[in-house]
């Protein structure tokens, strides 16, 4: 596929959703298409949040404050020249957190029913997060609000099937919304 031409900046976006929704994979294709690099939010986490998750323990706020500051930062440096990040984001307050340095994010908000992602959850191999925190990021999850800039995107087909969707939601959304982002324009030939 090529890569998504831009009419300005590239956007930076935030691809969110709970665990097993394919944000690692649909994340670094959509950098692909955008034609931007790509940061995946497990590599931000310190040991100690890793050995917590892996123990079946969920993190609290505490523990995802220095995470999240180090994804927002990330973004930040990434303004005017675009990126693509995933980050589960769950709670607003998490989502708010990270616009701090970046007020412009693009949040690309994954869906699914949960038992599709927990049989995918359970397809996984070496990844930290047990399928038994799935209940608990469903419980967390806070969707997008009307005053966030993002699109909500279904996860029940296929990875590119499911970047192509991101391409498109992220195109609409962003012509539709003065400020939230650059607009789009349609992909290269």
């Amino acid at each position: 596929m090529s890569a998504v031409s831009t009419t300005h900046t590239a956007p930076v976006v935030v691809v969110m959703g709970v665990a097993g929704t394919g944000k690692t994979t649909v994340g670094e294709l959509l950098a692909g298409r955008l034609g931007v690099p790509y940061a995946e939010a497990d590599a931000f986490h310190p040991p100690a949040n890793i050995a917590k998750m892996s123990s079946g323990t969920p993190l609290d706020d505490a523990d995802r404050a220095p995470w999240l500051d180090a994804i927002g930062a990330w973004a930040a440096g990434r303004l005017g020249h675009g990126g693509v990040v995933s980050c589960s984001a769950l709670k607003r307050g998490y989502r708010d957190r990270l616009r701090a340095g970046y007020p412009e994010l693009f949040f690309l908000h994954l869906t699914g029913e949960r038992a599709l992602i927990s049989r995918r959850m359970e397809q996984r191999r070496d990844h930290f997060m047990p399928t038994a925190l799935l209940d608990s990021q469903f419980a967390t999850l806070e969707p997008l609000q009307p005053d966030e800039c993002g699109a909500v995107v279904r996860v029940d087909a296929g990875p590119e099937a499911v970047a192509s969707r991101a391409v498109d939601a992220l195109r609409s959304a962003t012509a539709a919304r003065a400020g939230c982002a650059e607009p789009l324009a349609h992909p290269a030939p």
